[in-house]
């Protein structure tokens, strides 16, 4: 059984107890309720589309922790000019369990 979500912008294929990492999540609750569910498969191989969302369908995860992202080097370099710009990032990311698809 699997689904997919769209979490902040971006769709993920999640299946039960599986741990996934998305953009930054600004929730106080440990558990959340996932609504914006688009595509069902479950057991029997029975699929159920959205259009744009499955109706009664919701998908129960578990925060786990607020972490940073690996590190991602920026360079910038402008030729015969001696500009050399360099710089790095690490994304705000939210590890999340997924509990049960419904």
């Amino acid at each position: 059984m699997y689904a997919i979500v769209k979490i902040g912008g971006h769709q993920y294929k999640v299946t039960e107890n599986q741990q996934i990492f998305v953009n930054k999540l600004s929730s106080e609750s440990e558990n959340i309720t996932l609504e914006e569910v688009l595509l069902v498969k479950d057991e029997n191989g029975k699929v159920s589309i959205g259009s744009p969302v499955v109706k009664g369908a919701k998908v129960e995860a578990k925060i786990l922790d607020q972490l940073k992202a690996d590190k991602v080097i920026i360079f910038k370099k402008k030729r015969r000019k001696g500009y050399r710009v360099k710089r790095g990032h690490r994304q705000p990311v939210t590890q999340l369990q997924i509990g049960k698809i419904s």
